[in-house]
């Protein structure tokens, strides 16, 4: 069996959807004869743990040396799960953050990482290097081990780093230093993994040395498993559920959704009297504030953070699932593991979406109602769409040729062929 040292700061059993994508990449790995070794964060400060991922690492033996370091979030973890802060507080952070450290603020976890990895690397045998960002200061220290030990470098682009929508540079010498991290870093890259064509097509036009082949797309996914493990639960019908799941922050934020229900309850109260409308994740203060600002409390339901195995639950017995993506530089490269783990449930999705990768993907999908984030208008007039078609029992299906292109399992053999190939270029 073949063996892959994987690089992943975020891994249970920190929750959240950035998890999701290594956790079953590294769950599957095993069926296609490469055998993982994940170092990660140890305790650590952080909005959401998730123990039901924690056991699943540990049901399916996957190796985990966890990583502590001197950093804030090492510190924070004397308090275990952090409250996510107002979004005023969280921007201000988030800017000092910004300034002070570069890449970002877990420079000091990934050197820490590397000196662990290379105590490994030297200990024992390893066919390749598997880096995800972010946070973009593991990639850097991957160069170094790749370097020191000659072993092939992958990394996983599961954001954008230069001109990354939630992390752009406070000033133009940070901007510089970014570019030249993620130059040299790519330099060294053996294979680049993206999620969706617009950011491969983002980095080829950043850096022309790169070629088309350079860069091979894994998509987001689901896992098969999660959904046949946690079916729905019955419950009575004379209520259409549209659910979301996950967090706001930035631009992804609630505001049109609920000033659009709020539209509908006044122009259609026949039709929003028989409308719930459930969030799973973090609703914040400000989410709540708005939702009594607009007079609809008793239209909306807050189920707070739950585990990834009762989300799936309530994702399945809902009748609508909503997700959105804000309008911003470069959120056409956003394809949210939200949307595409969405799929897994086949019901229809609400998205609130620009144009780029999220859109293009519901589209596909075919069970979807498309528009604009800030459209309220067209927002209301999906409510309305959505509910004659409930209650006529016409509601749309997915494309099914479509969604099981999404299965993880399907993906992570992709990503072990690439592994193989690479092995094959150095015989």
């Amino acid at each position: 069996m073949f063996k892959v040292l994987v690089i992943a700061y975020y891994y249970p059993p920190m929750g959240l959807s950035g998890v999701q994508r290594t956790l079953k990449f590294t769950k599957y790995m095993k069926e296609f004869d490469w055998e993982p070794t994940v170092i990660t964060a140890g305790r650590t400060g952080y909005y959401a743990h998730d123990l039901s991922l924690l056991k699943e690492v540990e049901k399916y033996g996957i190796n985990v040396i966890r990583t502590d370091a001197k950093d804030i979030n090492s510190k924070l973890a004397l308090w275990g799960t952090v409250k996510m802060p107002r979004e005023f507080i969280r921007k201000i952070l988030s800017y000092i953050s910004k300034l002070l450290f570069i890449p970002d603020n877990k420079i000091s976890w990934a050197k820490k990482a590397f000196v662990v990895a290379s105590e490994e690397l030297s200990k024992n045998n390893y066919d390749a290097i598997f880096v995800t960002i972010p946070p973009f200061s593991s990639f850097p220290e991957a160069v170094k081990l790749k370097e020191k030990f000659n072993i092939p470098l992958f990394v996983d682009y599961r954001d954008l780093w230069v001109g990354n929508q939630f992390n752009l540079a406070p000033t133009p010498y940070h901007k510089y230093k970014h570019k030249k991290l993620e130059y040299q870093s790519l330099r060294m890259a053996d294979k680049v993994i993206t999620v969706n064509r617009k950011t491969k097509e983002n980095i080829l036009t950043k850096y022309p040395f790169l070629s088309f082949e350079d860069i091979v797309i894994l998509p987001h996914g689901f896992d098969p498993d999660d959904f046949d493990k946690n079916p729905s639960v019955k419950r009575e019908k004379y209520k259409l559920v549209i659910t979301y799941t996950g967090i706001f922050y930035e631009k992804i934020t609630p505001k049109y959704f609920l000033q659009a229900f709020k539209k509908l309850l006044l122009e259609r109260p026949d039709i929003a009297r028989y409308i719930e409308l459930h969030f799973i994740g973090h609703f914040r203060k400000e989410n709540h504030k708005l939702v009594r600002k607009l007079k609809i409390q008793e239209y909306v339901k807050d189920f707070g953070y739950l585990n990834h195995s009762d989300t799936i639950v309530k994702m399945n017995s809902s009748d609508i699932l909503w997700m959105m993506v804000g309008n911003g530089e470069n959120y056409s490269t956003v394809s949210t593991g939200k949307l595409l783990e969405y799929f897994g449930t086949r019901k229809p999705i609400i998205a609130c979406v620009p144009d780029g990768a999220a859109k293009d993907a519901a589209k596909q999908y075919g069970a979807s109602f498309i528009t604009e984030p800030d459209d309220v208008q067209g927002i209301k007039q999906i409510f309305i769409d959505i509910y004659n078609l409930y209650k006529s029992n016409k509601l749309p299906v997915p494309n099914e040729d479509f969604v099981a292109q999404h299965n993880r399992k399907m993906l992570a053999e992709k990503l072990t062929k690439e592994f193989q190939f690479k092995l094959k270029e150095i015989v």
